[in-house]
């Protein structure tokens, strides 16, 4: 379905549809639920409301409202599990600014929680995934490895302080970061979620005129799941992402492969990858860096050839 209004729907693999109001105005619209990926019901909350927000702001937008989407076994759960996710969730709402206004529950045997979130942006400021440039660099907000963390801590394997610190880097806001892209010129910008690093890269060059050049040992990671990749120890998604996506990606030599496998690794709420001429490229990832975004990273650029394939050296 098209209509002159419709900037962004299904056609694409942009996060979020985006539908022209006026001139001056658009708006966005995307929805995302989670099971839990923590053992604590506040964390989870704060976790699946950051992840629901980031579409928005990887659009350039503004979230300004927000419904809860519910799935909550009553038999065999404490309301008061409810209760502390919803109260969560509430909490990273009113951090970002974002108002409650309903929502919907219904009764499942397996929890899950999120949002349907709705924000304005400009519709000559709007954000797509496939408009890099080729010369534009790429920056990177948030470290990777999120997916094999979670994994190695259902296997009572991941050390607490290594969890305690994913679990504040995945609810951690990606408002900070859209707000200083603000200040720069960007062609294209995707978060990172479900399909990884290399997943989302490739959505960006896909049937397009360019390609992707990354730079292995520049890629933020969390350090410590090296030893759980080369363990085995990866979440069903990252297979699953490397085989609907390994045709478009070339691995050079100085890459190991417990880093590709890092690459695949689906995040939950992750960062945002955000294309940007060299220049402004370079005083944003600085400027990220001083207001405590302390893994914003330059991790590769935007070539003309090979079309369409990302190379991982």
């Amino acid at each position: 379905m098209s209509h002159p209004n419709l900037l962004a729907g299904i056609e694409t693999c942009d996060d979020a549809g985006v539908y022209k109001i006026t001139e001056d105005l658009a708006l966005i619209q995307t929805l995302d639920f989670l099971t839990p990926i923590v053992d604590d019901p506040y964390t989870f909350g704060q976790v699946a409301v950051a992840n629901a927000l980031s579409d928005v702001y990887a659009m350039g937008g503004n979230p300004l409202t927000a419904m809860n989407i519910v799935c909550f076994p009553v038999n065999d759960m404490d309301m008061a599990i409810l209760h502390d996710i919803l109260r969560g969730g509430l909490e990273k709402m009113r951090e970002a600014e974002v108002l409650l206004v309903g929502g919907h529950s219904v009764e499942d045997p397996e929890l899950k929680y999120g949002l349907s979130v709705t924000g304005t942006v400009h519709p000559r400021k709007l954000l797509l995934n496939r408009e890099a440039r080729s010369g534009d660099l790429l920056v990177l907000t948030k470290p990777l490895g999120t997916g094999i963390i979670n994994t190695a801590l259902k296997a009572g394997m991941a050390p607490g302080e290594l969890v305690r610190r994913a679990t504040e880097t995945m609810a951690e806001l990606n408002r900070k970061a859209a707000e200083i892209m603000k200040d720069f010129t960007v062609n294209a910008c995707t978060d990172i979620t479900g399909f990884g690093l290399l997943g989302h890269a490739c959505e960006m060059v896909d049937g397009g005129d360019t390609g992707i050049l990354i730079h292995s040992s520049e890629v933020p990671v969390f350090p410590e799941i090296r030893e759980f990749a080369e363990m085995g120890i990866l979440p069903g998604g990252l297979h699953r992402n490397r085989k609907f996506r390994i045709s478009m990606v070339e691995q050079g030599p100085s890459c190991p492969d417990w880093l590709m496998d890092t690459f695949f690794d689906p995040q939950t709420s992750g960062g945002l990858l955000v294309s940007v001429p060299e220049t402004d490229a370079v005083l944003m990832a600085k400027r990220m860096n001083e207001e405590g975004l302390q893994y914003a990273s330059i991790i590769g650029e935007v070539s003309d050839e090979p079309k369409g394939i990302i190379r991982v050296l």
